[in-house]
């Protein structure tokens, strides 16, 4: 996937739900305190704040400049860095490694996954959760769509999607990790006002979207393709349907 140029003030503003939904799985990682965690893709840095609030050394890294800057705005007082996830370079320095909304992104599932396991310590705990096999399905299908009414070519995504066997057996061959649970689940999801959908569209899916000459035309198209499947009570959902690990690192 090509590099994503984030909007830390359109993240914070109206998808402050990335962070928060990841609460189960941050409760999931059951962080002691002193115990030393790393957060990969650790975004504006709200879950590295409530770690830190619970006693946990907790330490946050984001490949965005503009997501890192945003955090350490917000937060001052706790470490924050620039750094990709097949390159963080640590050795067994932490307890647990978490992650959340981030894996998807990644194009290299095996190298992130080696340097997940390189951070920790032998016995360390790894949790994520990301998009997992059938993510969003819909509203990429109803972009493809409008797209071939306007003449435009398929763009194709570069999500990572897996199926659970595909995850875990990434997990066991690049992080000699033991998969100690796994989960894929629907998650439908709410969008924050009227522009829910053209909001998540720009924040989420850009690359899909980059060489429509006309957005505004594009967005009214889309909106009435998807009022039907995506638009109930009053409000835009997002059908997110998400992979949830917990695994432990093996011993040498």
């Amino acid at each position: 996937m090509t590099a994503v140029k984030w909007n830390a003030d359109l993240y914070d503003g109206k998808h402050g739900f990335v962070a928060a939904r990841g609460g189960d799985a941050l409760d999931l990682l059951d962080a002691q305190p002193g115990e030393r965690v790393l957060d990969v893709g650790s975004g504006t840095g709200d879950h590295v704040a409530a770690l830190r609030a619970r006693g946990v050394d907790a330490i946050g890294v984001d490949a965005s400049p503009e997501m890192v800057a945003r955090a350490r705005e917000k937060y001052p007082d706790h470490p924050f860095e620039v750094a990709d996830v097949c390159g963080l370079g640590y050795h067994g320095e932490f307890d647990a490694v978490f992650s959340n909304a981030t894996l998807h992104w990644v194009d290299d599932s095996y190298g992130a996954t080696e340097a997940i396991s390189n951070a920790l310590r032998d016995g360390g705990r790894f949790v994520t959760e990301f998009g997992g096999s059938g993510n969003i399905q819909r509203v990429v299908s109803g972009i493809w769509r409008v797209r071939s009414e306007l003449g435009l070519p398929i763009a194709i995504h570069g999500f990572y999607f897996p199926t659970i066997g595909e995850y875990t057996s990434t997990l066991e061959e690049a992080g000699r990790f033991q998969v100690d649970a796994a989960w894929l689940f629907d998650r439908p999801t709410p969008l924050e006002g009227p522009d829910g959908l053209v909001n998540w569209v720009r924040m989420f899916c850009a690359d899909l979207i980059a060489d429509v000459p006309d957005q505004d035309s594009f967005f009214t198209r889309l909106e009435e393709t998807m009022r039907r499947s995506l638009y109930r009570d009053g409000h835009w959902w997002i059908d997110y349907r998400r992979i949830r690990v917990h695994a432990t690192k093996g011993m040498h």
